[in-house]
């Protein structure tokens, strides 16, 4: 994909941290999705939609964009003024309480939200894997500590984040959240590229708050933090 194709969606009304759309091309590119006509993908946390409309325009498929913070209805919307309701059904629930059906999607695509919800060890297997087909691919971006800073969270980056801090885990003990299951086939964890330019397009934003995080950025955003990329491959 290119991003210079979403450019123009990209503002401070639609985005709600560093620029998802940087980190889902990354995902895209480094893991490219090969799907069957009619797929049916799960945008998990999709925020404003900004990551459905990249989703469905490059792959063609049927998605479900759900997120528990942002409406439905003021999703939908944003989907049919962007011209894409006809592939893109808006949901809102809670990721520990989902209803749809038993190996339902494809794919399913979580970009910034993850580590809010799925921090736990088991939460893979009981909460995603009975909605994902055979074959499926699980792809993760989200917000991060480097490996060497691994157990330091709460010390480094408590000024900024606060009591959200344990939510900042590494690559590495990311993999081993995710565990293992006779349906696993690959876990992949990575500190993604995309950091820097996801970061700057937030920063430069006038969103109220980027500002607060300007203030973090050089101090502890930048030296201890990171963009965690999750590929998961399912057996057949």
């Amino acid at each position: 994909m290119n991003f210079n194709d979403y450019k123009k969606y990209v503002s401070a009304e639609t985005m709600m941290g560093p620029n998802s759309v940087r980190i889902l091309e990354e995902l895209l590119d480094k893991y490219p999705l090969q799907l069957e006509p009619n797929a049916q993908i799960l945008d998990l946390g999709c925020g404003t939609g900004l990551t459905s409309l990249v989703i469905a325009r490059e792959t063609g498929s049927r998605v479900y964009a759900n997120d528990l913070w942002i409406s439905a209805e003021e999703n939908r919307k944003r989907f049919t003024r962007w011209g894409i309701i006809d592939r893109v059904t808006s949901a809102r629930e809670d990721a520990n309480e989902l209803h749809f059906e038993a190996k339902q999607f494809d794919a399913l695509i979580s970009v910034d939200s993850y580590h809010y919800f799925a921090g736990e060890m088991g939460f893979f297997q009981d909460k995603i894997l009975p909605f994902m087909k055979d074959t499926g691919t699980v792809l993760i971006g989200i917000p991060g500590l480097k490996d060497e800073y691994e157990g330091r969270a709460d010390e480094l980056l408590s000024n900024w984040t606060g009591d959200e801090s344990y939510m900042f885990k590494s690559p590495r003990l990311w993999k081993e959240i995710i565990g293992s299951h006779d349906r696993i086939e690959t876990v992949k964890t990575w500190e993604m590229d995309c950091f820097d330019v996801a970061w700057n397009d937030w920063l430069i934003s006038d969103h109220k708050f980027a500002l607060g995080d300007r203030k973090h950025f050089e101090t502890i955003i930048k030296p201890y933090t990171c963009f965690v990329g999750i590929y998961i491959k399912l057996r057949s």
